[in-house]
């Protein structure tokens, strides 16, 4: 039997021990993913959901974070090097 989003994340939640995530965290973490995924690959996305959750910084943080060095990346003077 196949799950809605919503289904899966819950469970799975509930499966690993954790509280479910709410819909502003999904809708974060989706916002997220899309920055990863336009300013380099799409396999980035989900990597660097990840990273994010590994670092401990919250979510906002780290998708404010994310904006800022995509926007870095996308400024032909910008200070990252790239490679």
């Amino acid at each position: 039997m196949a799950l809605d989003t919503r289904g899966w994340l819950d469970l799975y939640a509930a499966t690993l021990g954790s509280p479910p995530v709410t819909d502003a965290e999904v809708e974060a973490l989706l916002a997220l993913a899309g920055v990863a995924a336009h300013a380099s690959e799409r396999t980035a996305a989900p990597v660097t959901c990840y990273l994010a959750a590994l670092s401990g910084v919250p979510l906002g943080e780290a998708l404010a974070t994310a904006r800022q060095l995509a926007d870095e990346l996308a400024d032909p003077g910008g200070t990252h090097d790239v490679g």
